[in-house]
């Protein structure tokens, strides 16, 4: 039964182009990307206070929220930019 219901759904996307929409749904969650994004950059900061012994896994976390950062910022310039294509 499950099968038929799906036959009859006419995918939006060319199969051949995405091959998931095929068998289903293959959106994303940009806005919650996004949220998370941020929010795992402000947790990794706020890690830094500890009982480290020494500055390597502060260096480690620093390094990591940056590149965090300048990934959503990345992502936020790209998508300003979207419409322009």
């Amino acid at each position: 039964m499950a099968g038929k219901a799906v036959e009859k759904r006419r995918p939006e996307v060319d199969p051949r182009d995405e091959p998931s929409a095929a068998w289903g749904w293959h959106g994303s969650f940009p806005k919650a990307t996004r949220i998370a994004g941020w929010i795992s950059a402000i947790i990794l900061l706020v890690m830094i206070k500890g009982n480290h012994e020494n500055n390597t896994e502060n260096v480690w976390l620093v390094g990591l929220a940056l590149f965090l950062v300048l990934l959503l910022v990345l992502d936020i310039r790209k998508q300003r930019t979207a419409w322009r294509k």
